[in-house]
């Protein structure tokens, strides 16, 4: 369960699941006519050694309906991935990723030069990123600064004395992010990102929506077999206190905004996967439907 002020390492609690959507990056990168390609999601499986991950990876026949998370993320991926370069073609030259965790968009991604890609998280988490992306002797294709420092604390502090520049447009990531946040923090994180954004500036995310019904998450046997975080129960990590709606709060902040299911990305990725809705138990496809992916982008 949280508490005030947790941290965790990458193979602990919130750590944990980063590890596990680095691993369903790579099973993603496996498909035979892969959406997406990440090479270093298997590099950091490898290097944490976690059990359930690593006999994944060697054997993703073996993840039974698990193996559906691996489309679900490719499908993620791709969406932020396409969030950077749209941003990049208008000429936005600064990214936050917001709890970048095992995130190596840094490095694979073709950034233009002169791009500054800043990423914050736990300090545990960040300092395991840069010792296996070094010893594997990766170059980042942008100029990378990780700050280490919780987004529960003073973050855009941080951000500015590292060398942002809020009066240049941003592109700002919150991939994976939201559920594991306190509300406070959680509309905070909004407030934060519109004072520190210039005209021109975008955000994504990707949310869940209000009213979530968190015990789904306590039926995975049903779902997919073994448990695909292992021993963790991922909705323990998560917060159902009040907060503000993201779609809603951008727009009523001189954002325009653009809303769309897994589906609807699917659907535009021209994925071969109509076939999830009959694979999916009602209650998963019902959350899968109630997922959403917003991208905004500020006016004035």
């Amino acid at each position: 369960m949280r508490t005030d002020g947790d941290s965790w390492d990458i193979v602990t609690s919130v750590g944990l699941t980063a590890l596990g959507v680095a691993t369903f990056r790579a099973l993603a990168t496996l498909e035979p006519e892969p959406l997406i390609h990440d090479d270093y999601a298997a590099w950091f499986v490898e290097a944490a050694g976690e059990p359930h991950f690593l006999h994944m990876l060697d054997d993703p026949s073996s993840t039974g309906q698990a193996g559906l998370l691996g489309r679900f993320m490719g499908v993620r991926t791709k969406f932020f991935d396409e969030f950077f370069a749209a941003a990049w073609q208008r000429g936005v030259r600064q990214a936050v990723i917001l709890a970048s965790g095992l995130d190596a968009r840094a490095y694979r991604l073709d950034w233009p030069v002169g791009t500054v890609v800043f990423e914050i998280d736990q300090p545990r988490v960040l300092e395991f990123k840069s010792r296996v992306l070094a010893e594997h002797g990766a170059v980042a294709t942008a100029e990378q600064r990780a700050l280490a420092v919780d987004l529960r604390d003073d973050w855009p502090a941080a951000l500015t004395t590292a060398g942002f520049d809020p009066g240049r447009p941003a592109a700002w990531s919150a991939e994976g992010l939201l559920p594991f946040l306190p509300g406070s923090a959680h509309d905070a994180l909004f407030e934060r990102i519109d004072a520190l954004s210039a005209p021109g500036s975008c955000v994504a995310a990707d949310d869940f929506g209000r009213g979530l019904d968190q015990h789904h998450f306590d039926m995975e046997e049903k779902f997919f077999g073994p448990n695909p975080f292992s021993n963790l129960n991922v909705r323990d990590l998560w917060y159902d206190d009040a907060r503000a709606d993201p779609g809603d709060w951008l727009s009523q902040h001189d954002w325009s905004v653009h809303r769309a299911t897994p589906f609807d990305l699917a659907a535009t990725y021209d994925r071969a996967i109509t076939d999830w809705p009959a694979e999916l138990p009602i209650e998963l496809l019902n959350l899968a439907r109630q997922a959403s992916y917003i991208s905004a982008e500020k006016h004035r």
